[in-house]
C-alpha cells in the first residue's frame, strides 16, 4: 500500500489541521476516513478537500458522491476502478460507508489494499456511528469530535474572518455563543446573518472602499439574533449560582424567548452547574483553597464532559466565585429540584414551561435560606 500522505497523521494533529496541511502541500492521501459526531466539520472538510483536489472544469466528470446502502458490489467496483477523465485526479465520496452490505464491503476492502493514486476516496460515517477500525487502519483516519466550547469560540472568529470576510469583536463572539450555543450549523447561519447586516451598514456608510473590514460587534449580534448582554442563559445560570432570585426570575422569559433555547436545555445546564458546585463544595471541605478551585473545576469538566453553557474556563471562574455560598445540603436539594423539574418538563401534560422554570429558579435560589435555617 502506498504512503498515506506527506501531511501529519490524525494522531499527530487535529483533523482540521491534517486537512489544511494536505491542501497547502497539494499532497493528498488516496483514502481518508471521516468519522465522529460533528457532521458540520466533516462536511466542511469534504468541501475543502474536493475544492483543492479536483479541477473545477472537469468536476462533472470526475466527482462521484454515493451512499453505502445504495450500492451493490458491481457499483462499488465501478466507482473505485474508473480512471479520471482529462484530469490528474478524480474523487469518490462514499457516505454512510458502514452501511455497505457484505459483498460491496468486500469490494471496498479489496480496493483498500492497493488504492489508486489518481483517485481521492473519502469514506464518511455519520454522527452517532461507531468508528470502523478496519477502515481507520487502511486510511488517514479523521475523527471529527465536537469542538470544546473554547474551540467553538475560536471557530467563530475563524469562520467570520475566512468564510465571511468580516471581523468579530471578542465580546460579540461571546454573546453569540451564549445565545446560540455550540451547534456549528446554527452558529454559521447566525454569523452569516450578522455578516450581511454589518456589510450592508459598511457599504451604506461608504467605508467599504477604505480597505477596512466590516466588524460584527455586540450591537449587531443583538439586532440580528435578538439577545442582549445580561439576558442570556449564562446570565441566568450566574444569577441562580449567587442566589439572586429577582434577577433569575426576570431572566426566564428572555432566555426562553431566544432561538433554539428550551426549558429542558436550561435545566440540563443548571444540573451541570449544580453537580459542579457539589464537587467544588466537597473539594473545599477537603481543604482545597479557593485559588485552586478553577483547576479543580476544569478537571471536573474534562472528566465528565458536562455542558456548562459556556467555555470551560469561564464556567470554572464563575463557579469558583459561587462555591462558598453553597453547602453540601443546598447542592443536594438543588439536584433533587432539578430532577423533579426535568421529569415534569418531559410530561406531555405540562403546557407552561416558563411557569415551571420560574418556580424552579425560585426554589434553587431559596437554597441559601434553607442552608442557613
Amino acid at each position: 500500500m502506498p504512503p498515506k500522505s506527506a501531511a501529519p497523521t490524525a494522531k499527530e494533529a487535529s483533523p482540521l489541521r491534517v486537512v489544511q496541511a494536505a491542501i497547502q502541500a497539494r499532497q493528498f492521501a488516496p483514502v481518508y476516513y471521516l468519522h465522529g459526531d460533528d457532521d458540520y466539520l466533516k462536511d466542511a472538510a469534504i468541501r475543502d478537500l474536493l475544492q483543492a483536489a479536483i479541477d473545477p472544469s472537469t468536476r462533472d466528470f470526475n466527482l462521484e458522491q454515493r451512499r453505502g446502502g445504495d450500492l451493490d458490489a458491481e457499483a462499488v467496483a465501478s466507482l473505485l476502478t474508473t480512471p479520471p477523465m482529462l484530469a490528474e485526479r478524480r474523487a469518490v465520496v462514499l457516505r454512510d460507508v458502514t452501511g455497505l452490505k457484505k459483498a460491496p464491503r468486500a469490494q471496498l476492502d479489496k480496493y483498500l489494499q492497493r488504492p489508486a493514486n489518481d483517485t481521492l476516496l473519502l469514506l464518511v460515517s455519520p454522527a452517532g456511528t461507531k468508528a470502523d477500525s478496519a477502515l481507520a487502519d487502511a486510511s488517514v483516519s479523521l475523527d471529527f469530535a465536537p469542538l470544546t466550547p473554547e474551540r467553538v469560540r475560536k471557530w467563530i472568529a475563524h469562520h467570520a474572518g475566512t468564510a465571511l470576510q468580516v471581523d468579530i469583536a471578542d465580546d460579540a463572539a461571546q454573546l453569540l455563543q451564549q445565545a446560540v450555543g455550540n451547534d456549528l450549523h446554527l452558529l454559521a447561519a447566525e454569523l452569516d446573518k450578522c455578516a450581511s447586516y454589518v456589510l450592508g451598514a459598511h457599504e451604506a456608510a461608504g467605508t467599504a472602499s477604505e480597505g477596512t473590514r466590516a466588524l460584527i460587534d455586540v450591537d449587531a449580534v443583538s439586532a440580528v439574533v435578538g439577545v442582549r448582554r445580561g439576558e442570556t442563559v449564562t446570565d441566568l445560570l450566574d444569577a441562580v449560582a449567587r442566589h439572586d432570585a429577582n434577577t433569575a426570575v426576570n431572566l426566564v422569559g428572555h432566555v426562553l424567548g431566544q432561538p433554539k433555547v428550551t426549558a429542558v436545555q436550561v435545566v440540563m445546564m443548571l444540573a451541570t452547574q449544580a453537580f459542579a458546585l457539589r464537587f467544588g463544595r466537597a473539594r473545599r471541605d477537603a481543604g482545597i483553597p479557593t485559588p485552586r478551585l478553577p483547576q479543580e473545576y476544569f478537571a471536573f469538566l474534562k472528566e465528565t464532559g458536562g455542558y456548562p453553557g459556556r467555555p470551560w474556563g469561564e464556567a470554572a471562574s464563575a463557579w469558583t466565585k459561587a462555591t462558598d455560598s453553597w453547602s453540601a445540603d443546598a447542592c443536594e436539594r438543588a439536584l433533587t429540584l432539578l430532577l423533579e423539574a426535568d421529569m415534569a418538563l418531559k410530561d406531555t401534560r405540562v403546557s407552561n414551561e416558563e411557569q415551571l422554570l420560574t418556580s424552579l429558579v425560585l426554589a434553587l435560589c431559596a437554597t441559601r435560606a434553607r442552608r442557613a435555617a
